[in-house]
């Protein structure tokens, strides 16, 4: 057997589930506090509204009708929502960037968070149009935001873990 055709077991890490899960709940929860008490403070929209466009992609349109005020079913959909899409992204993102470290989880986290708001709000507020609204550097800022702490997070909390290859003869 020639010395080139024989493959040695090389180690391959995964990617850790759990800390995927816990950055999504991290980033998740500090982009609802950053759309709830920074964003308004740009923007003519108060909290409600943003919690209430959120709310809105499971309970549909009919929870934007004034006045944007507090409503416990509207700020506990919002809230499972969010962390629920957070989760999803934060795995997607743990998935892509969980080789290589702690900057590239911050910065590669936070490209993914600007692509986010693209894909979030130049496609697919064609299917809610009611989200054209949420367009605006504030909620790109967030987006920003929220990508560089579930790729940080996600890094920080990882268990580094690797399993090995199968040899090939």
């Amino acid at each position: 057997m020639s010395e080139f055709s024989r493959h040695e077991p090389r180690a391959q890490q995964v990617m850790d589930w759990s800390a995927a899960f816990w950055a999504g709940i991290f980033a998740g929860t500090i982009f609802l506090l950053f759309l709830a008490f920074v964003a308004p403070l740009f923007s003519p929209m108060n909290a409600w509204v943003y919690l209430r466009l959120i709310a809105s992609i499971p309970l549909g349109e009919t929870v934007l009708a004034p006045p944007a005020t507090f409503d416990a079913k509207v700020l506990t959909s919002a809230i499972l929502t969010q962390l629920l899409l957070s989760i999803s992204f934060s795995i997607v993102t743990a998935f892509v960037l969980h080789r290589w470290g702690m900057i590239v989880g911050i910065l590669g986290g936070a490209v993914f968070g600007v692509c986010l708001y693209l894909i979030n709000f130049w496609t697919l507020s064609y299917f809610f149009p009611w989200f054209y609204p949420m367009r605006g550097w504030e909620v790109l800022l967030g987006h920003l935001l929220f990508g560089a702490l579930a790729g940080g997070t996600y890094e920080a909390l990882e268990v580094e873990e690797f399993e090995l290859e199968e040899a090939t003869a």
